[in-house]
């Protein structure tokens, strides 16, 4: 028997793409004679408590929004029975992409019903948890434009607010101290990866895998805007991962600092700020996937 369905909807997510794609769900799941309630919490801390409240009384948490939602629940349902069921509505989405969660918000519905179990780490950033990648720099300044864009939609926002942080771009020194091992860099900037892909499907960390327990950080060391223009489209292919500007190192547990203040951002949302220590929490979360064809 399937479990009841609890909707959490982010009603402010890709301008509010959410809700409209919750007319599609409801159908999709009264079409299969599912049960569901609806929630549509105000706040980070009233998420959770829902969140946490579904999965208690067995109810499949279905996060209606983008990565920054699905990062959010994550911290809710980590560690406990629950499971997370995720209906893509953001801008990037990235974390359905990289676990192959359709897009169209029927068939997604239909995962949530009939997918299957799989768990899953989850990212920690001083406490605040998140499902992607986080990182800062160069990265800071492309989210929060992105994060300000009004008339730029869907996945270009992140190309659109790259080259607008790069015109005034300035390199940072960056301390990066990975299982108590210290590196400096000087240069773009530093990604701390859980997932594969951040930004729309830029793959900026190739070799990260889910449930591996281990978190893979990317460095941009410096390079000329030139350069980095001409390779910007490799991040997309995750080909960048071979240049000679870009070190790539693998742990459970990383410092981060730098010569200036910068927030981190995570599944597209500001989550912290320097210095900060990211760490993972192995298979700590159960995420439905589409059963194997």
């Amino acid at each position: 028997m399937t479990a009841p369905i609890a909707l959490l909807a982010n009603p402010s997510a890709a301008d509010g793409r959410s809700l409209k794609c919750l007319d599609i769900v409801r159908a999709t799941l009264e079409e299969r004679g599912a049960e569901y309630r609806m929630a549509s919490p105000s706040g980070r801390d009233a998420a959770r408590q829902v969140a946490r409240e579904a999965a208690e009384r067995g109810e499949t948490v279905a996060a209606v929004g983008g990565d920054g939602t699905i990062g959010l629940i994550a911290g809710a349902l980590r560690d406990t029975p629950g499971r997370l069921a995720i209906i893509p509505a953001g801008r990037g989405n990235d974390f359905a992409r990289v676990l192959g969660i359709p897009t169209e918000p029927a068939a997604a519905a239909l995962v949530a019903l009939d997918g299957v179990e799989q768990t899953v780490d989850v990212g920690n950033v001083d406490g605040e948890t998140f499902v992607c990648i986080a990182s800062l720099g160069f990265d800071s300044d492309a989210n929060r434009i992105a994060n300000e864009a009004k008339l730029v939609k869907g996945n270009l926002v992140y190309l659109y607010a790259a080259l607008r942080a790069l015109i005034g771009w300035k390199h940072a020194s960056f301390r990066v101290v990975v299982d108590g091992e210290v590196h400096e860099v000087r240069g773009w900037s530093v990604a701390v990866a859980n997932s594969k892909a951040y930004g729309g499907g830029m793959y900026i960390a190739p070799q990260a895998e889910l449930d591996d327990g281990e978190l893979d950080v990317v460095m941009g060391a410096e390079s000329s805007k030139l350069t980095f223009l001409k390779d910007l489209p490799k991040v997309f292919k995750g080909t960048h991962a071979s240049l000679s500007y870009v070190q790539t190192l693998r742990g459970k547990k990383v410092e981060l600092s730098a010569d200036r203040p910068f927030d981190i951002y995570a599944d597209g949302d500001p989550i912290g700020s320097l210095p900060a220590t990211v760490s993972i929490s192995p298979r700590s979360l159960k995420v439905l996937v589409p059963a194997a064809a």
